[in-house]
């Protein structure tokens, strides 16, 4: 399924759309591509992402880039694998280029270790050579462009752990990942009149008293669209949601949202496009 914006600047496919307990729906995680490359941002909680990216027909040995928000299992454990696979296909020949991951120092850290410590060495043996990991600071820009612009990596500030949340960006577009928690004011020169917002919305405002997301530090539909709104965004694509209510997700998340927000909204499903945004 695809939906068409009025841009044309990156395709997002979507891996996944739910929160960690999913069932019914894959784990958040996502592609980002343009004529300039891939970008996996995470990659899920288990070897499912191995199938995810076979059924949106996008070949491992496609991906140039992964960016991996947190530590998280629903977010770093779908890594292994994609390490794992990057390296069998380096050492058969059938990679080309570096393969490169960003992320921060207590990411790169695990990363490394589970590498390491779960991997055979001749596989391992990829991770510094053929697969990179880039660390990267409060506020730093990778020292690539990554799909031909500028990768800006920034603290979310969770009370949880780490997690770093991206832009991307260029002298007149701006794609801004806000990760998977509610927004900090201190994001706010990330965010500010991003052409696309990309923004956690765990229920809906009217489900808040089943879902109970503030408790558990997460957003409403509702609360993403007012924040886009605030920051002058002029597109809006909300995931890492609940999936109980998968049968009317796309429509009621989309009715709320847009009573809060006059730009586009997008409610992926799984394995969904969204085109030129």
């Amino acid at each position: 399924m695809n939906c068409k914006s009025t841009n044309s600047r990156v395709k997002i496919t979507m891996l996944g759309t739910a929160n960690a307990l999913a069932k019914k729906c894959y784990n958040t995680c996502f592609v980002l591509e343009n004529e300039h490359g891939r970008l996996l941002v995470d990659a899920g909680g288990g070897n499912q992402i191995l199938s995810r990216l076979d059924k949106a027909n996008i070949p491992l040995t496609s991906l140039n880039y992964m960016f991996v928000t947190h530590a998280h299992t629903d977010h770093i454990l779908g890594c292994i694998w994609i390490i794992r696979m990057i390296s069998t296909a380096i050492n058969r020949g059938e990679y080309t280029g570096t393969f490169t991951i960003y992320t921060h120092d207590d990411v790169a850290e695990l990363l490394e270790i589970m590498t390491l410590r779960m991997l055979p060495k001749k596989i391992a043996k990829e991770l510094g050579n053929g697969i990179k990991i880039v660390r990267l600071a409060d506020g730093e820009n990778a020292p690539e462009s990554v799909l031909g612009m500028t990768l800006t990596a920034f603290s979310i500030h969770s009370t949880k752990l780490v997690q770093f949340g991206f832009m991307l960006s260029d002298e007149d577009y701006k794609l801004t990942c806000l990760g998977d928690e509610p927004y900090n004011a201190k994001c706010e020169k990330y965010a500010k009149n991003a052409d696309i917002l990309l923004c956690e919305a765990f229920c809906l405002y009217e489900d808040r008293e089943v879902f109970h997301p503030y408790e558990k530090h997460h957003s409403t539909a509702m609360d993403a669209a007012k924040l886009a709104t605030e920051l002058g965004a002029k597109s809006l694509l909300l995931y890492h949601t609940e999936e109980k209510t998968i049968a009317t997700r796309k429509e009621k998340y989309t009715a709320e949202a847009k009573q809060y927000f006059s730009g586009n909204v997008y409610v992926p499903e799984d394995l969904e496009v969204v085109e030129g945004i």
